[in-house]
């Protein structure tokens, strides 16, 4: 159930229990803040706006009592599907570090003399990096905070090369869900998740299970 804002767009991240879509940027809006903000619920700077909250939607809450913006298991669907906010241009640096940090001593990612005689022309970003941030980037909108354990990604692929430069954005649609036998207090939920870069062509996917908590009783 969204508010809604303009001619929809994209999901604001974290909204407390409620789906933003704007032309603009997503407001960061509560119910409570909407209650006290906007005395009438047909505009909002001139945009129309319909209001409706999540049905006893509560926030995940850390050890520290902090809210968590992750979904419970029975928060998501199957055929659920997120666009994901954020954007992120990858560099140079992000994969030199990266191959470093793992010991891929690949020349293909580290010797821009030898990847210029490639038939890349330049060196290519590492793809076990563009598979972390392929997930990184949809864990705020969906399992931060309510997630038990990742328990396996599969399918992955990667139908186009990475270059430093390249900004990518994210989308997630749910595959299916089920109880788990062993925890009766999680659920076993699939994700697919697909990266694409500033020309919208696909650079990365996979499949993703993940354990996820359960609304707390």
């Amino acid at each position: 159930m969204p508010i809604r804002v303009g001619a929809a767009s994209r999901r604001l991240p974290g909204a407390a229990g409620l789906r933003v879509y704007a032309k603009r940027k997503p407001l960061p809006i509560s119910v409570h803040e909407y209650k006290l903000l906007f005395k009438s619920e047909n505009t909002v700077m001139d945009m129309p706006i319909v209001a409706a909250p999540d049905p006893g939607w509560r926030p995940a809450l850390s050890p520290e009592g902090r809210n968590m913006a992750g979904l419970y298991y029975e928060q998501f669907s199957a055929g659920q599907a997120f666009d994901h906010a954020w954007t992120r241009t990858l560099t140079e640096m992000d994969n030199v570090l990266f191959s470093s940090l793992t010991m891929n001593v690949q020349p293909l990612h580290l010797d821009a003399h030898f990847a210029a005689q490639t038939e890349f022309g330049k060196p290519l970003v590492n793809s076990l990096f563009t598979l972390g941030l392929l997930i990184g980037m949809t864990v705020n909108d969906t399992t931060l905070g309510t997630t038990v354990a990742n328990l396996g990604m599969t399918d992955v692929a990667f139908p186009k090369p990475v270059f430093a430069g390249d900004t990518l954005h994210v989308r997630t649609r749910v595959l299916s869900m089920r109880e788990s036998k062993s925890r009766p207090d999680a659920g076993i939920v699939e994700f697919e998740h697909t990266a694409l870069n500033h020309r919208d062509e696909v650079v990365a996917v996979c499949k993703r299970s993940a354990l996820m908590r359960k609304r707390p009783a």
